[in-house]
């Protein structure tokens, strides 16, 4: 028998299999994400080369809008504002294993339910009016998250099914709602797929004077914050790591998998909806579903590449929402296409998303029995 044909039988009991990393070097998460911006760059400057547009031009204006005032730093944070609340219900959830993709229908329920708390509680005091709408808000999301954990637990439901489920109910509701339902502002010729404005005491205070920067920014550094508090520093948050590491040693523990299933989806339901209220009433101020379109899932890729952790999520949100605000500059002082836009962001989001999950995981070949 030859050498070689020693290897072919050695390689056919053997096979590939991804593995998480234990303990990912700091240095190599790092050089992923640095790799991940240069493809991402190189990539983009191919798409903008084939448009005829200066690459150079297009990319100055990208910094420019992003990052190049003090009026584009606002810009960029209120951007990343419902980004990163969506990247930290990710994180709540997936850091528990639970794999819900119903962010972006609770960002929409969180919107629905505040506008709704709009509606009802107008003529408190402003102070009193503006919490109720928020905690109403986050109730929305808490309420859609909270379905999908009682069909997991009670039913054996996949969550990721059920979630994706009512992203389409929720949406297709409040198309109705906008669309001809009782909440459409109407016109005297049109029909609008919106609601009016909502009252100037139910807005989310802008800060620093006339900036786009509002106080939902702050809810999301506070979300952050909690976040961080709740998962490494409560005895909820060892079981909600507990769960993502070994479920079935957890429930030998004695540990409720279903009530922490339960807690888990509602306060990640909660956050997204947060996210919905700040885009709806520090941002847009009349509800429309253009507005909200893609907060959600985007957010599912936001904190992936935070490597679900609380303050790698800010950091990324706040990277993304500079590529979406620096992204209308491209459009106004490069002229690149207006269609080249998303396909520039879904770019740099795949390649991001490619580093965060070669940040964590590795290929290791194992042998076969036999």
């Amino acid at each position: 028998m030859t050498i070689s044909s020693v290897e072919t039988q050695i390689a056919s009991k053997s096979r590939l299999k991804i593995e998480r990393r234990v303990n990912p070097k700091t240095s190599w998460t790092v050089f992923m994400y640095l790799l991940a911006v240069v493809i991402g760059f190189a990539l983009t400057a191919l798409l903008i080369m084939t448009s005829g547009a200066d690459v150079f031009k297009a990319f100055a204006a990208l910094f420019k809008g992003a990052f190049g005032s003090q009026k584009s730093v606002f810009a960029t944070l209120a951007k990343s504002t419902p980004l990163i609340l969506t990247g930290l219900a990710t994180v709540v959830a997936f850091r528990a294993q639970v794999w819900s993709i119903g962010q972006e229908g609770q960002v929409y329920s969180g919107a629905m339910g505040a506008y709704f708390g709009c509606l009802i509680f107008a003529g408190l005091p402003v102070w009193m009016y503006l919490s109720l709408i928020i905690l109403s808000g986050m109730i929305g999301g808490a309420i859609l998250g909270g379905i999908a954990a009682i069909l997991k637990d009670r039913f054996d439901v996949s969550e990721i099914i059920s979630t994706v489920m009512m992203n389409y109910l929720i949406v297709f509701l409040l198309s109705y709602l906008i669309g001809g339902g009782p909440w459409t502002e109407v016109s005297s010729t049109v029909v609008y797929q919106q609601t009016g404005p909502v009252p100037e005491a139910s807005q989310l205070p802008h800060l620093l004077g006339s900036s786009k920067l509002h106080l939902g920014f702050v809810f999301a550094l506070v979300s952050a914050l909690v976040c961080y508090v709740l998962l490494e520093k409560t005895p909820l948050g060892y079981e909600i790591r507990a769960m993502g590491f070994n479920p079935i040693a957890l429930a030998y523990r004695g540990t409720n998998i279903g009530r922490t299933t339960v807690l888990v989806m509602v306060i990640s339901g909660a956050v997204a909806g947060l996210a919905g209220v700040a885009e709806i009433f520090g941002t847009s101020h009349r509800l429309r579903a253009d507005t909200l379109y893609n907060l959600g899932y985007t957010g599912i890729i936001i904190g992936m590449i935070g490597g679900l952790r609380p303050l790698g999520t800010v950091i990324a949100g706040i990277a993304f929402g500079g590529l979406a605000s620096g992204a209308l500059y491209m459009k106004l002082l490069a002229q690149v296409p207006a269609a080249l836009v998303p396909a520039m962001q879904g770019i740099m989001l795949l390649t991001f998303l490619c580093a965060a999950v070669a940040a964590r995981y590795k290929i290791v070949r194992i042998q076969s029995d036999g």
